[in-house]
């Protein structure tokens, strides 16, 4: 007879999984760890993740059981437990720059990260997950989609063909992204949000919930509304991150431009004074985003709590 016996167990090893944070982000992955176990229980296999516990900054909760869960200690901890995997599930629309700075504290890595998804979302063969990522309950990816590294994708959440979505990003519940849409590195969509296909919405900038984005959102920005438009710069955390990015972007390109002059040893070409262009009118110069600081007529921002006991998406 073919095919896996009545209780026999097939498949992959199962390794441990520790879930940085406690909140509601984080124990939504747990029951999508442990409904995945009993999908595959069900088809005779091993289960992918052995679910070890969730780790927390917020002393109060040590020791103790978040869902039948127990809380093993602060974040750092998972240096303690080297062959665990990790995903890190922390972030809210008030601080959704935390899952960036907890992965830049923790320094681990590439391959301790997890990828978790729940048994009932669709993931095409053309789709592409990336690291420490995580897909909660009855999300689509259809074709070509890209989605990068610690990215929070919410319960229904349905991305179509040639989607790609940054590090960081966060999909609140219900978004419904059209074709060839990017969102940039930790930008937060808003649940039910709704954007237009070919939209980009930049770098760290936040949708309201229920918005409907017909327009390019610019990095760092506050857009809400049906359509949505801009409400106020984003939160000092995001713009800290943006900051940090274009920092890095530019050091990078002075290395590359540092490399290129010191490339090869024989003779150079004789040197010649370009020619003094005007600008084309046509073609506007590219500019970095600047990085601002809130709008005077909107409170700052409050500082992030470092404790992650209630988190909300």
């Amino acid at each position: 007879m073919n095919g896996p016996q009545p209780g026999t167990v097939t498949g992959t090893v199962t390794e441990d999984l520790l879930i940085v944070g406690a909140g509601g982000f984080a124990r939504e992955t747990a029951q999508a760890v442990r409904d995945a176990a009993a999908a595959d229980a069900a088809h005779g296999r091993a289960p992918r993740w052995r679910l070890a516990g969730h780790l927390d900054d917020d002393p109060a909760l040590h020791g103790r059981e978040v869902d039948g869960v127990p809380v093993l200690g602060g974040c750092d901890r998972v240096h303690a437990l080297p062959a665990a995997r990790v995903v890190v599930c922390a972030g809210s629309p008030r601080d959704y720059a935390v899952r960036a700075r907890l992965v830049r504290r923790l320094g681990l890595p590439g391959s301790r990260y997890a990828t978790v998804v729940h048994p009932t979302a669709v993931v095409s063969g053309s789709s592409v997950l990336g690291a420490g990522s995580v897909l909660l309950a009855h999300c689509v990816l259809t074709a070509a989609v890209r989605v990068g590294e610690h990215v929070a994708v919410m319960p229904q959440v349905v991305l179509t063909h040639d989607d790609t979505v940054g590090d960081f990003a966060t999909l609140a519940s219900g978004v419904r992204l059209g074709g060839g849409v990017r969102l940039g590195r930790g930008a937060y969509v808003g649940a039910g949000s709704l954007v237009r296909e070919y939209t980009q919405v930049g770098a760290w900038s936040l949708t309201g919930m229920g918005s409907t984005v017909l327009a390019d959102v610019p990095p760092g920005e506050v857009w809400a509304g049906s359509p949505a438009r801009r409400l106020r710069a984003a939160g000092g955390p995001a713009l800290d991150e943006l900051a940090r990015d274009a920092a890095r972007a530019a050091a990078a390109a002075g290395d590359a431009g540092d490399a290129g002059q010191g490339e090869g040893t024989g003779p150079r070409p004789e040197a010649r004074t370009p020619e003094a262009r005007t600008p084309d009118a046509r073609t506007p110069a590219a500019r970095m985003p600047e990085a601002r600081t809130p709008d005077t007529g909107t409170p700052d921002a409050p500082m992030p709590d470092t404790r992650m006991g209630n988190p909300a998406i």
